[in-house]
C-alpha cells in the first residue's frame, strides 16, 4: 500500500475515534457529578481520616473552573467509555500488515486490550486513598489546605489514563512482534530495563512512604511484560518453523 493511502487511512481511523470520544464525553457530560464523587473520594477520606474535613477540601478559583472541569471531566469519560472504539481502529490500522491467519487474532486482542487498559486504571485508582493521605498529611497544624479542583482532578484523571495506558504495553508489544518489527528475544534482552522503568514509574505514580502501593502497580506491569515476551517468542518460533528457519542457530543467517 502507498504511503498516501497509508496516511488517509491512519486519518479515516483517527476521525472515526475522535468521533467515538466525543460521543462518549456527551455520555460523561450527564455522569459528571457522580464521576467528581468517585474521582474526589480519595481526598475525602484522607481528610476524615485525619479529622480535618473543614481544613482540606476541593476549591474553585475561578467562575469559569466549574464549566471547565466539567468539560475535561466528560472528554475523561470519553475516553474510557469509548475504548473499545479507539482501541479496535488501532488494531485495525496495524492489521493490514498481517497475514490472513494473524488477522483472526485481531478481535481477541482487542478483547484482552479492553479489560487491560480498565484495569489499569481500576488499580492506579486503587492505590490514589494511600499516595493522597500521605500528600494531605504534610499540610502542617494549623493551617488550612484549599486544593485547586482542577489541579487535584487533573492530577488524578492523568494518573488513570497513564496506567490504563502502560497495561496496554504487553499489546502493543505482540502488535509490533506479529508485523516482524520487534522479536521476542529483543525484549528479553530488555527485560531488566524494562523492570527498572515499571518500578519507577509506579514509584513516582504512587509518592507514599509504603512499598505496598508501589508493588501493587510495578508488579503486574512486570507481568504483562514477561507475558508479552512469552507470546512473541512463540510467535516467532511458529513463524520460523513455518518459513523454514526453526533449525537455523541464532547466529546463523538465513538464506534471504
Amino acid at each position: 500500500m502507498p504511503l498516501g493511502s497509508h496516511l488517509r487511512e491512519l486519518r479515516n481511523r483517527l476521525v472515526i475515534a475522535a468521533v467515538a470520544v466525543v460521543l462518549g464525553a456527551v455520555a460523561g457530560w450527564f455522569l459528571y457529578n457522580p464521576a467528581i464523587e468517585a474521582l474526589s473520594a480519595p481526598l475525602t477520606e484522607a481528610a476524615v481520616a485525619q479529622n480535618r474535613e473543614g481544613d482540606i477540601e476541593l476549591n474553585f478559583n475561578s467562575v469559569t473552573s466549574p464549566f471547565d472541569l466539567k468539560v475535561k471531566v466528560s472528554v475523561f469519560l470519553g475516553i474510557l467509555v469509548s475504548s473499545p472504539i479507539w482501541l479496535w481502529q488501532l488494531w485495525a490500522f496495524v492489521t493490514p500488515g498481517l497475514t490472513r491467519k494473524e488477522k483472526r487474532y485481531a478481535g481477541g486482542f482487542v478483547v484482552v486490550a479492553v479489560p487491560l487498559f480498565l484495569g489499569g486504571a481500576a488499580l492506579a485508582y486503587l492505590a490514589l486513598p494511600r499516595a493522597v493521605a500521605f500528600l494531605v498529611d504534610l499540610t502542617p497544624d494549623g493551617t488550612v489546605n484549599y486544593v485547586d479542583a482542577q489541579v487535584y482532578l487533573g492530577f488524578v484523571m492523568r494518573i488513570l489514563l497513564a496506567f490504563g495506558i502502560a497495561f496496554l504495553l504487553p499489546v502493543v508489544l505482540v502488535a509490533l512482534n506479529m508485523v516482524g518489527l520487534l522479536a521476542g528475544r529483543t525484549m528479553l534482552k530488555a527485560w531488566r530495563w524494562v523492570v527498572v522503568v515499571c518500578f519507577t514509574f509506579a514509584a513516582v505514580a504512587t509518592p507514599s512512604p509504603e512499598v505496598t502501593a508501589m508493588f501493587t502497580l510495578a508488579l503486574p506491569m512486570c507481568a504483562l511484560f514477561f507475558l508479552a515476551i512469552g507470546i512473541s517468542m512463540l510467535l516467532d518460533r511458529r513463524r520460523a518453523k513455518r518459513e523454514g528457519y526453526a533449525d537455523l542457530a541464532d547466529d546463523e543467517v538465513s538464506p534471504l
